[in-house]
């Protein structure tokens, strides 16, 4: 029965040549999450949702690439609602829309409500309409943390916080009520640099002034769809027939003529967008937490699973060059280091380009370092060159608040080091904080090798400092501001080719392999907890899971990963 059910739906995603119409409007949906690899959606078809493969971001940018050429496609259709994805996809899109509208062929954007993520994206369209009862979300930019000391305290638990760098700020939520100093100055810094990115393209977009733009938000202007139209963020108001109207005016076709809309998902089945001729140039995405040992999970780094790809590639001798998409806020240092270990190796044979993500902070950082050259986008979240490592006290809490108390005995005074059910002695707080120590100094000495800079240098840029991409230019962390297909075309370039293909790695899970690995019971209920606690909130829950996770050993993350309201 399970083997015909997965036959079934398996039968449902089947990779069936899609129909692009002449005349087809590409549609491109921002509410959609876009993660570096393409992904099934097991539960969307067990709960009626369309099926089918979600593409990857670089997916999209070949695409619209494609796109650009392909005569039955007359324009594209972005739908601007709410974008869950972060700044560094965010400018990815941006960018390909921008490069597929040099085509000639037109692009139009539509929201009901756009919130500013994705107004950022459809800025790039020819024309923004929206709902006119709608909006146009235009606020500013915000980021808050959540802080859990008070819970902490209340149950009478202590977290035992060793850490080595003054900006790193991953355990403040722990031992603090807000923000620490050095935090706030890093944190502002960040806010700043990514909202003047956003003003300067906005600007030049819309033909419009910065200090223009964020007067508008300082005097809360914006707070009705008309008031967008008047101040020329928007080109109108529109209810549906009247977008499709406008669609129809560009198609040269009647206003009550079927439009032929067309996915990305669906494009992506009915086009053949990816070369495979020429020499081969290997793309490794790493996205999500570095852990240690094996793991089957999506948007996992699992250290033994990359160190053996990493040494697959290394070992092919077809392939001329490597890009590493890192996209990850970091883990476990020891997995780091490993994963950094490879890449050195790696290098000695081939030219090694990191291309930066929304994130490549702390042990997303450790990983890149070593690299030939490394690209960011303006706002990749990079740096954060520290270490922490927490070891929990229950003792309090069982005492008094469950009475269970503990009693035993050891053959040595450290036997017993890093139990939950005592606090740590002085002599055992000594030892904790030299591994942590220790750690840092090989996390800068790794940086300082890899970026060849003196030792110095890094201490001062690094204390766990986080920086955007336009930053770190500054201060020699990354060589370049460019995007995928930037650091693609660098590699090339390293390894002497004008004609190469991309083989992706880790090599793409087949339907039934996703199906199997995703733990659909599991998955439903997250995706249940989301919509119950709706976004905003659900992050704070998922910021304590951490927290909980996070006693495995030295860390090098970015746990206080910067949500931009």
């Amino acid at each position: 029965m399970v083997l015909i059910s997965f036959w079934v739906i398996s039968s449902m995603v089947s990779k069936e040549k899609k129909d692009v119409k002449t005349s087809s409007v590409l549609v491109l949906d921002l509410s959609k999450i876009y993660h570096e690899q393409p992904m099934y959606d097991p539960l969307s078809i067990i709960q009626n949702k369309s099926a089918g493969e979600l593409p990857g971001v670089y997916d999209i940018v070949r695409m619209l690439d494609y796109a650009k050429s392909d005569s039955s496609i007359k324009g594209l259709y972005i739908k601007a609602v709410s974008n869950p994805n972060g700044f560094g996809t965010s400018e990815e899109l941006r960018k390909a829309v921008l490069d597929f509208k040099e085509s000639g062929k037109f692009v139009i954007a539509y929201g009901e409500t756009i919130d500013q993520k994705s107004y950022y994206i459809a800025s790039a369209a020819q024309k923004v309409f929206c709902h006119p009862n709608g909006g146009l979300d235009w606020r500013g930019f915000a980021i808050n943390y959540t802080f859990f000391k008070g819970l902490i305290d209340k149950l009478e638990s202590t977290p035992q916080i060793f850490y080595a760098g003054k900006f790193k700020s991953a355990t403040e939520p722990l031992r603090v009520t807000k923000m620490t100093d050095p935090n706030r100055l890093q944190t502002t810094d960040l806010l700043n640099d990514i909202y003047s990115n956003f003003l300067i393209n906005t600007a030049k977009a819309r033909n419009l002034d910065t200090a223009y733009l964020h007067q508008l938000a300082v005097n809360g202007t914006i707070q009705t769809a008309n008031d967008a139209v008047k101040a020329k963020l928007l080109d109108g108001v529109l209810y549906d027939d009247q977008l499709r109207s406008e669609i129809a005016k560009d198609l040269k076709i009647k206003p009550e003529d079927k439009i032929n809309f067309i996915s990305m998902e669906d494009y992506g089945q009915a086009r053949d967008y990816k070369s495979f001729k020429g020499d081969k140039i290997a793309l490794l995405y790493a996205e999500g937490d570095i852990e240690d040992g094996k793991s089957d999970a999506e948007r996992i780094i699992a250290s033994e699973n990359f160190i053996a790809l990493i040494r697959k590639i290394r070992l092919d001798k077809d392939i001329k060059a490597v890009v590493f998409r890192v996209n990850s806020p970091g883990g476990s240092a020891l997995a780091s280091d490993g994963i950094w270990r490879e890449i050195t190796l790696l290098k000695k044979e081939k030219p090694v380009v990191v291309s930066m993500g929304d994130y490549a902070a702390s042990g997303g950082y450790y990983i890149s370092c070593a690299a030939d050259s490394i690209f960011a986008e303006p706002g990749t979240l990079t740096g954060s060159i520290g270490v922490f490592g927490i070891l929990a006290d229950f003792q309090k809490f069982f005492n008094n608040k469950l009475g269970i108390t503990f009693d035993g005995v050891k053959t040595a005074p450290y036997a017993d080091m890093g139990s939950i059910t005592r606090p740590m002695t002085e002599p055992e707080k000594k030892l904790m904080q030299a591994a942590i120590d220790t750690i840092y100094d090989v996390f800068k000495n790794r940086v300082a090798q890899g970026r060849k800079l003196d030792i110095s240098i890094v201490d001062s840029i690094a204390q766990g400092h986080v920086y955007t991409g336009t930053r770190a230019i500054e201060i020699k962390l990354v060589d370049k501001i460019g995007y995928l297909p930037d650091a693609i075309k660098s590699a090339a370039a390293m390894a002497k080719t004008e004609k190469y293909w991309i083989k992706e790695y880790p090599e793409k899970k087949n339907f039934l392999q996703q199906l199997l690995n995703a733990s659909p019971v599991a998955t439903l209920k997250q995706n249940e907890l989301k919509e119950a606690l709706g976004n905003e909130q659900y992050q704070y829950f998922d910021q304590l899971k951490k927290l909980q996770e996070i006693s495995h050993g030295p860390q090098a993350r970015l746990l206080m990963v910067p949500e931009i309201q």
